[in-house]
């Protein structure tokens, strides 16, 4: 999967790669916008992705280990899951790729509501991650879908 999401000419809305840079308030932000915008892209889930160049999409390794990150005293999963409204799906992941360490954060869509991080929410336009309310068009049309998304294709 992340060969085949290497392979797209650029970052999407539900797509981010990153190298080493790990700011646990910035994963938040990107939760919440890569959950949101894959709800608008009609997506089952958003991608962040360390050890992968943003601008090649080589695979070039990270140092990243999400399972040793704290945040303070807690576990950087726990803190993160503990700021998101509603709670969300979402699962880190390490793979070896060519001798080199990949972690994948693999984040299922918003439904229902938007996704919050902190009591903010969060969208991709474009590449980048802007606040949700900065543009009420993108936030009605993710009302829309989630009044126009059947019970039975959501989350049990």
């Amino acid at each position: 999967m992340v060969r085949e999401l290497c392979k797209l000419p650029a970052e999407t809305e539900w797509l981010e790669f990153k190298r080493n840079r790990v700011d646990p308030d910035q994963i938040g932000e990107y939760l919440s916008a890569l959950s949101n915008s894959a709800a608008l892209a009609h997506r089952a889930h958003g991608y962040l992705i360390w050890g992968v160049d943003d601008v090649s999409h080589a695979i070039v390794g990270t140092t990243f280990d999400p399972k040793a990150t704290k945040v303070g005293n807690e576990e950087l999963e726990n803190w993160l899951l503990s700021l998101l409204s509603p709670k969300i799906l979402f699962a880190f992941d390490m793979v070896d790729m060519d001798g080199k360490r990949v972690v994948v954060l693999e984040i299922g869509r918003a439904y229902r509501h938007p996704v919050q991080f902190k009591h903010n929410e969060f969208i991709r336009i474009g590449s980048l991650t802007k606040k949700l309310k900065e543009f009420p068009e993108k936030e009605r049309e993710l009302w829309r879908i989630f009044d126009e998304t059947p019970f039975e294709a959501m989350i049990a």
